[in-house]
């Protein structure tokens, strides 16, 4: 997640040079460049923003990444905690993938998700012996 979130930078540059639905698409594109991070804090019971934030203000080890196993933050190459760069790049062509399709639609078809509801509580057995 780290190298996704210090692309951000590039982004943020490309951004002021755009308008209208490219801008969108960027702004697209960047927001989901802070997921896999936000996700994998999430996932450990962290705070996402928080720990996104904590990695961007870093400007001296641009290293630097959360360790979601010990929760503390820590220069990912030398806690061998490495992206492999084809999964990273799939990641982030399928992004771009999906904000140029929106991009380009009239119309998005979703499912709504279901509410659940609770199961209700087993039947007492009130005070009976066995």
């Amino acid at each position: 997640g780290v190298a996704l979130l210090r692309a951000i930078s590039a982004v943020d540059e490309l951004l002021k040079k755009l308008e209208g639905d490219e801008a969108t698409g960027a702004k697209i594109v960047r927001r989901a460049l802070e997921e896999p991070a936000r996700q994998i804090a999430e996932n450990a019971g962290y705070e996402g923003s928080v720990v996104v934030q904590r990695i961007l203000s870093e400007t001296k080890n641009l290293r630097l990444g959360f360790n979601a196993a010990t929760g503390e933050y820590a220069d990912m190459v030398e806690a061998g905690i490495v992206d492999p760069a084809k999964v990273t790049r799939s990641a982030l062509q399928n992004a771009a993938s999906i904000g140029s399709l929106i991009l380009t639609t009239e119309a998005v078809v979703a499912e709504k998700p279901e509410k659940k509801e609770s199961t209700p509580a087993p039947a007492g057995g009130g005070d009976m012996d066995f």
